[in-house]
Parts: structure tokens; sequence; C-alpha cells
């Protein structure tokens, strides 16, 4: 195919928002989807799309049977999480003031029940902890966090008998102790905190060799309670999907962590911490970004398609990084980065861009943003289960548009 046949056979956003009848924004969300793959324009400027690809989706599109029943891609009512304004909010308080006042495990409690109990510890029973522990150690010493992570909610399940108990006092019990046990069951790679901790420093203490400052454990106990919802994020719609058919707690968060393990999800952290950490390293943020644009890799950490400007959770969580003296280059470096790719377009920090900050200056591993994202999230798995509990059982199961052969056919 020549160069001129393939550049024919290619639509410009415009062009395909115009054929699939939606917005530009709209065209990009199906890209995140996985529904539609984009190039980069030859000129370096904008993305291009498949016209077959686009003619295919508009052809599915129109196919597609209108129900009362709710889908993937219809709203469902939630009254957990509003994104409004860019501004978040949760139970219709803003998370960054959250954030800034209360602890994760306040925050998470009260999303659950309505009630702040200030102080409170999460804690898991002994049996459910060392089952929690033997299943992490049981792995290979090369296992990544996402395996570890699992492992202990396989561990902790297991060594709950009453597991499949969902009202709604078991399951908050259920949550506590889940929550304490996946980060309790991880190796610590600094010395132990006091056994009445809160959250963060036992994390902190599984995520860095660093002593802990208060700063330090501030910003990630930020991070946490900014983590612990967004809307129907995709792993919290299939944590979901599992308490439609009245899944435990235990088997709602394994399918949040499934679908938070994707490069897109929660393994988005990782990619920006090595950004940061290589601009630190080359002492130049332009030449970093512009590696990145010639090679069509994309700068990680940039752009959030509910937020025009920047993330509000990145906001706040770097002006808490601003507290701590080890992330002043770290900050400085992801402010050039969000800069130099601002040059001819608009480019806002997100969350994993605050992530990757707080992780290199923290000294954690590239992975250890994933681990936060992970932890954090998962009491917003249970509050989305504990409502989905309250519905009719079954009802997010969306019917299929077959588009393989018509029936009969021959045995093959």
């Amino acid at each position: 195919m020549t160069d001129q046949q393939d550049s024919d056979d290619r639509l410009t956003t415009r062009q395909t928002a115009e054929r699939l009848g939606v917005k530009a924004e709209t065209v990009y969300a199906y890209v995140s989807r996985g529904l539609l793959t984009r190039r980069r324009a030859p000129e370096g400027r904008g993305s291009t799309f498949d016209a077959r690809e686009v003619e295919a989706l508009a052809r599915h599109s129109a196919r597609r049977p209108q129900s009362s029943r709710p889908t993937p891609f219809t709203p469902l009512a939630t009254g957990i999480t509003l994104i409004e304004r860019d501004r978040c909010y949760y139970r219709g308080v803003d998370t960054t003031v959250l954030a800034t006042g209360y602890g994760y495990e306040e925050v998470a409690d009260w999303l659950w029940t309505g009630g702040l109990t200030t102080g409170i510890r999460f804690r898991a029973p002994q049996e459910q902890l060392d089952a929690a522990r033997a299943c992490v150690a049981a792995l290979p010493a090369h296992s990544a966090t996402e395996d570890r992570l699992h492992a202990a909610v396989v561990g902790a399940c297991a060594a709950d008998p009453l597991r499949s108990d969902l009202t709604p006092a078991a399951v908050h019990a259920t949550a506590r102790a889940l929550i304490a046990a996946l980060v309790d069951a991880q190796p610590p790679l600094g010395p132990e905190p006091a056994p009445d901790a809160q959250l963060a420093d036992r994390l902190w203490a599984r995520l860095t060799a660093h002593a802990p400052t208060g700063a330090g454990v501030r910003a990630l106990d930020a991070a946490l309670v900014l983590l612990i919802d967004h809307d129907l994020a995709v792993s919290t719609l299939a944590a979901r999907v599992a308490a439609t058919a009245r899944a435990h707690p235990y088997a709602v968060v394994l399918a949040g962590l499934g679908a938070l393990d994707g490069p897109l999800h929660g393994a988005a952290a990782a990619p920006a911490h090595r950004m940061v950490a290589e601009v630190l390293d080359h002492g130049s943020a332009a030449a970093v970004v512009a590696g990145r644009i010639r090679e069509q890799r994309g700068v990680p950490g940039l752009g959030h398609l509910l937020y025009p400007a920047e993330d509000p959770r990145a906001t706040a969580l770097f002006a808490l990084l601003a507290e701590v003296p080890a992330a002043r280059e770290p900050l400085g470096a992801a402010r050039e980065v969000a800069a130099a790719a601002g040059r001819q377009r608009a480019a806002h920090a997100n969350i994993d861009l605050a992530l990757a900050v707080l992780t290199v200056s923290c000294g954690m591993r590239p992975e250890a943003g994933q681990a936060v994202f992970a932890v954090a999230r998962t009491a917003g798995w249970i509050a989305h289960a504990l409502e989905e509990y309250t519905e009719p059982a079954m009802r997010l199961r969306p019917s299929g548009a077959y588009r393989g052969p018509r029936p009969p056919r021959e045995l093959p």
C-alpha cells in the first residue's frame, strides 16, 4: 500500500467525531476504552484514525438496541462521588478538604457508615493476618507488587469463614480487617511502627526504607484519601459487577484489583515515576519530554478526561509535597515536565504525576504508586459494593450485540 493510499484511509479527529455523531472528547474516550486506535498525524499535530475502524464502530452504534436496563456505558445512580466543575466530592464534601483534615481510616469508615470516628484504626485479626502473610511469603522473590496484593486478599479471605455475610455491619468489619491485612501482610522495608499507628505509617514502612517524616506521612495519608474513589472508573465498575452477583467483599476487591492492574489505570503511576527520576538524572525535562514525543511513547502523568485543567487531586498533593524537603527537586521536575509538554498545547498534571513526586522523593520503588492506589481504592470498592448490595441482584448484565455469522451453520 502506498503512503497516499494509507493517508486516504485515515480520518482526522474532527472527521471521526462527525462520522460518529459525537464530540472530539468522546472520540478520545473511545480510544481509552479500546474501541478505537489512534495514530499521530504525519506532521506531528493531532491524531488520525482508521476509516474502516471508524465505520465499523458507527455501524455497531447504529445497531445497538435501546434498553432501560443499565449498562457499563449508561449512567448508574450512585451517592458516593461527584465530579463537577473541576472538583471531586465524596458525599458532597470536597475531597481536598477531607485529605487535609482527616486520616484515610477516618474518611473510609465515614464513607461506609455515614459516621465519623475520630482516630479509628483498622486492624486485622491475628489468624487472618497470619494467613495473608503466609500467602505473600509463598510467592517467588521476583513477584510484583500487584501479585503480593492479590495474595494478601486471598489469604485474608481464606481465614474468614463468615465472609459471605453481606449485612452492612458485617461488611464494615470485613473491610476494616481486609485493608489492614492488605498493608500489614506486606514485608516491611524499614522499622515497624507502633502497633496503634495509623495505616499510613504502616504502609510507609512497606514502601520505603527511608525514616518516616511527619510531612512525608501526611502526604502519603492525603494521597490515600484522594484516591479512595473517582466515580465509576473501570476497576470500580468491575467491583460493582461482582457485587451485583452478590460476591462477598474479598471477591469484590479481587475484581477491582484485576482491572486496576491495567497500564491505563492503577499501573500508570510507575511510568510517571521513572520519567521524573529520568529528569532528575538528566537535569533537563525538555530533553526527556522531547525524547518521549520522538519515540511516540507519550508523556505520562499529564491530562485527564474528566478535568480540562489540572487534576484537583494532583493540586492538593503537590501542595502537601511542597512541605516535604526531599520533594523539592522532584516537584520542580514534575512542573518542568508539564511546562515542556505544554509549549504547543495545554498540558496539566494528573494524580499519577503527583504520586510519582511522592514515590521518588520518599525513596520508594516505581511500583509503589500502584500499591498506594490499590490500598486507597479498596475503600471505594467496598463503598460501591455496599451500595450495590441494596440494588436488585444481577442488574448489571448487559446484552451483547452479536456480530458473528447467523445460524444455522454446519459443524466445523
